[in-house]
């Protein structure tokens, strides 16, 4: 599996793993960190012209994770993908946070196994339920400071 900077040519892939549209995740891109993880049978070296600018295929992408970093924490906005590319991506904001010693804060929908099992295994603690999404409840997953 391959880890990388998601890139505007990459709106469709995510908007189908997301279930969202194309144009939401295309600002996602230039508003949020956005990490990829790809299939990792495919060189990311080979014919980077190509690839880097005439998007991914939703089938290669494995997952992805957005987030942000504000005073003392850092926000995940978005995690999906397999189990395997959600711990890894969820990974990224963490070292991230360690470095800079923060928190790292995760809001998980139910019936998302794999972002709370992701979570769960990399230390993260369950702190109680987070906002509402579309009348959707959410739990509220924290890792670092003030757990």
């Amino acid at each position: 599996m391959n880890v990388r900077d998601a890139l505007e040519a990459d709106a469709d892939a995510l908007a189908a793993i997301a279930d969202s549209p194309t144009d939401v995740m295309r600002n996602l891109v230039h508003d949020r960190t956005v990490r990829v993880a790809e299939d990792g049978t495919h060189d990311p070296h080979a014919d980077v012209s190509s690839g880097q600018y005439s998007g991914s295929n939703p089938e290669d992408l494995l997952g992805f994770i957005s987030f942000d970093a504000r005073e003392d924490t850092v926000h995940v906005t978005q995690l999906d993908g397999t189990p395997d590319a959600c711990k890894q991506l969820l990974a990224e904001p963490v070292r991230f946070a360690d470095r800079e010693s923060m928190a790292v804060e995760l809001l998980v929908s139910p019936g998302a196994d794999a972002v709370a099992d992701a979570a769960r295994e990399l230390g993260f603690e369950r702190t109680g339920t987070g906002p509402r999404f579309d009348g959707s409840r959410t739990i509220r997953y924290r890792l670092g400071a003030e757990a």
